[in-house]
Formats: C-alpha cells, sequence, structure tokens
C-alpha cells in the first residue's frame, strides 16, 4: 500500500466545544466539514496517521520526528485540561523515515525533542480523528526552515517509506491559513492576509500543487500562514499521484483562515512531477538572472563557487573594473536562497587592501562562516541569489528624521559596541519606524559572529549614516542592490 489520502485541516483550539463554550458556532462549517474528514478517515482504516504540524518542535535546519512509542497532552493552555489524548507512535515507520531522509541529505530525524507533550496543531485534527476512529499508530513531523522544495522532498520520502512498508497511510497536514485577515483579529490586517487565503484555496482546490512551490516566502511571511509547508509536504507524499479533490469549506470569521480540503489517491499520474518542473523552471530563471549580474555580485559568486569546490580563496581576477582594485570600503555579502537569508557577512570599514580583497574575504565568510547558518552545501550554490553592498563614507547625523532608510544605511554605536542596518529600497513605513528605534531604543541590533550583548554602557550614543551601491562608472547611475539580513519582516 501507500497514501490513501491526504487532509488538509485547520487546528483552532476553540472548534473544542470546551474550549471555544459557544464560540465554536462562528465556524460551524469549519466543524461540521471537520466531522465529514474524520470519517472519511475512519473509513479508510489508515494503519498509520502522518501528521504534519506547525506547532511540533520546529528547527531552521532540521525536521523533527517525534520520538519514543506514545505521547499525551491535553488542552490545558486553552482551560480544558479535562480534554486529553494519547497516541501511539509507529516506531518502525519513523526509523525506516529517517534512514530514508538520510540518505537524501534531508536532515531529519528524532533528535532535540524538547517537548514530548502533542502540541494543538496535533491534537486538534485527533479530536475529531478520535470520534471516529483510534485503531491507528502515529508518525508526528513538525516543519522547519528550509526550503518549500525540501519539504516537498520530505513528502516524497513519507511516501516511499509508507510504500517500502506496505503500509495503509493517510496524511493530516494541519495549518491554518493567514492569521491577518481582519483588524480586530489576533494579528491585525495585511492586505497580503486575504490574498494568501484566496490564492492557497484556489491552489488547494485544483489540486494543483506544483503551485505551492512557487509562493514567495515573503508573501507567505507577511500574510502570517502557518500551514503552507504542511500542505507542500503532503503534496510531496502524492508526487506523480492522480487525486481525486474536494473542498470541503473555508472560513475565516476571527481573523484567521480555515480551509478543509480532502485529498484522496487515484493511481499514478507521471504528469504531476511537481518538484522536477519546478527545479528546471528555477534552473532557467536562476542562470538568467545571473548572466545580467553586475561585476560585484559576479566576483562574489564566483569566489563562493571556487571556495565550496576547492576550499580555498580564489586569487583576484584580471578584468575587473578599475574601482575594485583601486578603492579600499567596506563591503557586505548577502546570500539568500529561495527567498530566505542564508548568510550575511560584511565591513562597516576597509580591513583589506583593496574592495575586490574585502568583497572575495567576505563572500567566502558569508558562505561559510556566518554562525547563524551550516557552511552552503555545493548542491545549493546555483540556487543563492547574492548581492553585494559597497558602504560609503558615514556622515554624522544627531536626529533619526535625518534618515532615509531607502537611501542610506545608518550605523549605530555605544560605547564599544556597534549596530548596522543596510538601506533597502522599498522599505515599507512599519520598518521606518524599527530604524528609528534602534537610534532611540537602549537595544542595539546583533551584528554578526560576536553577538553583540545588550546594552549596559551610559556612555553616549551616537548614529552614522552612509550610502550604499556601486559606483556610476558600472551602474550608470548609483543604484542601491540590498538587504536587511539582520531585520525580521513586520
Amino acid at each position: 500500500m501507500s497514501i490513501l489520502a491526504g487532509f488538509m485541516l485547520p487546528h483552532p483550539p476553540l472548534i473544542v466545544p470546551e474550549i471555544g463554550k459557544g464560540q465554536e458556532q462562528a465556524i460551524q462549517a469549519t466543524t461540521d466539514a471537520y466531522h465529514k474528514a474524520a470519517q472519511e478517515i475512519a473509513g479508510l482504516k489508515p494503519e498509520t496517521i502522518v501528521l504534519l504540524s506547525p506547532h511540533q518542535i520546529l528547527y531552521t535546519d532540521y525536521f523533527h520526528i517525534s520520538p519514543g512509542k506514545s505521547a499525551v497532552g491535553d488542552f490545558a493552555q486553552f482551560r480544558a485540561k479535562q480534554v486529553s489524548l494519547k497516541v501511539f507512535y509507529d516506531t518502525e515507520f519513523v526509523k525506516v523515515l529517517e534512514g530514508l531522509a538520510e540518505s537524501r541529505d534531508l536532515h531529519a530525524g528524532t533528535l532535540g525533542e524538547r517537548e514530548k507533550k502533542l502540541d494543538h496543531g496535533t491534537m486538534v485534527p485527533l479530536y475529531f480523528v478520535n470520534q471516529y476512529d483510534t485503531d491507528y499508530q502515529l508518525v508526528r513531523i513538525g516543519l522547519s526552515g528550509f526550503s518549500l522544495a525540501d519539504h516537498y522532498r520530505l513528502g516524497q520520502c513519507i511516501r516511499e517509506t509508507a510504500g517500502m512498508l506496505d503500509r495503509k497511510v493517510v496524511i493530516i497536514a494541519s495549518g491554518d491559513l493567514s492569521h491577518r485577515l481582519k483588524e480586530d483579529g489576533p494579528y491585525g490586517y495585511r492586505k497580503e492576509g486575504p490574498e494568501y487565503d484566496a490564492r492557497i484555496m484556489d491552489v488547494m482546490t485544483r489540486g494543483a500543487f506544483g503551485e505551492l512551490l512557487q509562493f514567495e516566502e515573503s508573501f507567505c511571511d507577511k500574510a502570517a500562514e502557518c500551514g503552507h509547508r504542511s500542505f507542500t509536504i503532503m503534496a510531496g507524499a502524492f508526487d506523480r499521484t492522480a487525486i481525486d479533490v474536494k473542498r470541503l469549506s473555508y472560513e475565516g470569521p476571527f481573523g484567521v483562515g480555515y480551509g478543509i480540503c480532502t485529498y484522496h489517491a487515484r493511481g499514478t499520474d507521471e504528469t504531476r512531477n511537481f518538484l522536477e518542473q519546478f527545479e528546471a523552471s528555477e534552473k532557467q530563471r536562476l542562470l538568467a538572472r545571473q548572466a545580467k549580474e553586475d561585476p560585484y555580485v559576479k566576483l562574489a559568486r564566483h569566489t563562493i563557487e571556487t571556495y565550496i569546490r576547492t576550499g580555498k580563496r580564489p586569487q583576484v581576477p584580471e578584468d575587473l573594473p578599475e574601482e575594485l582594485y583601486n578603492r579600499r570600503a567596506g563591503a557586505f555579502v548577502s546570500l539568500k536562497e529561495d527567498g530566505r537569508l542564508r548568510g550575511c557577512i560584511g565591513t562597516i570599514a576597509a580591513v583589506h587592501n583593496s574592495l575586490a580583497e574585502e568583497i572575495i574575504h567576505n563572500a567566502v565568510s558569508a558562505c561559510s562562516s556566518d554562525p547563524r547558518f551550516s557552511p552552503v552545501e555545493p548542491w545549493e550554490v546555483e540556487r543563492l541569489t547574492i548581492s553585494v553592498d559597497v558602504l560609503g563614507d558615514t556622515e554624522r547625523i544627531s536626529s533619526p528624521n535625518e534618515l532615509d532608510p531607502e537611501r542610506y544605511g545608518v550605523i549605530v554605536t555605544k560605547g564599544g559596541r556597534r549596530g548596522l542596518l543596510l538601506p533597502n529600497p522599498g522599505l515599507p513605513g512599519g520598518q521606518r519606524t524599527v530604524v528609528h528605534a534602534y537610534l532611540t531604543s537602549d537595544c542595539l541590533h546583533q551584528l554578526w559572529s560576536d553577538h553583540l550583548p545588550g546594552p549596559g554602557s551610559d556612555r553616549e550614543k551616537t548614529a552614522e549614516k552612509f550610502p550604499s551601491g556601486k559606483p556610476d562608472s558600472v551602474r550608470g547611475k548609483l543604484r542601491l542592490q540590498s538587504a536587511l539580513p539582520f531585520l525580521p519582516e513586520p
């Protein structure tokens, strides 16, 4: 056997009557759909349920799979301790999946369990399932900071594991949609909220799983969704599989979107090899983008490719613009992969004899020594988006009003500590406020590997602004190509 079916299910705790105490009536369509989905699951009589929860233990660089033979949980944090569940894990499935993921260079396994108790992203779906069937074993998997493509790959491993063990498996992709649908909702309103919900429900209603890989990370972050990665793992489990899709419900009265869809496997369909299609398209896009990179970014990319291949920094090439040989300046090299930061290291002032050497040294550090990330792997290099920021001369300022975050970066100094923010074109108003806050508060921004401690000095705080960009001789005009590598999206 293999994957019998998959279910896209939300996890609002108040849908449990002992928690909602009547509020659950406002999402009656979701409740009704939940019961229908739970009955479908029971009718399939799965031996194993693989449940993907965004509220399971989450690491940026590891998929956590719950270890052990069993676990319990209750809704005490929602004032309903009397509602509890106990599950028994499919330890054989976990062991095979862990080994298979390792063979595919996916970091997934049972290490690092910080909390054994079941999370509400697991318990809400099982609260309904257990009303109709309890004769199953569970595999509970958390999400990660890896790319959407890697989440899809994990789904492929789940599918293969089910086939190797001849298990009857159902997948539950637990996840709410946007949390920013209404001003009076728990997280307020952003236009990306309803945009995300409309788009994701369209994709999931059509079973167009390849489109899940095309959502930009920044868009998902702004929408404040919590289920996209769960849905993408489930999609991977249906790779090359024909499916019957049913949309059961969608609601969002509390400012959070709840969607329920069901997917039943109906044999093989080789045209639904969505990851292969996505990777082929991405390769062409990345090659086209690399062809347009300026000499500064080309130098950084050449450095990273050489260092990862040989373990050595390259010599300064002989065909660079004169400024790279003759100028000394601080520079930052920023790396992104699939829209997410992958490394960023730089120098506020020149350390090396030329700008070319500055970029080479910082490119090596960004790909190998950023303490927030593991070193870049060879297979990642072609997927990297690289930007290089050359810092101009600083100018002392006396007020945050002198800042323009679209044109200038800012260096904040207090005592022996320094914090830096790079300029960012199109910076939203909310982030301008954040930049100002760094100048007026006692919180300096953590910069690089020495992990700046919280300020404890009463010495005077100063601030300087600086332009960032490449010279007119290369750009035609001064343009900014920068990121805010240490500043999260609002």
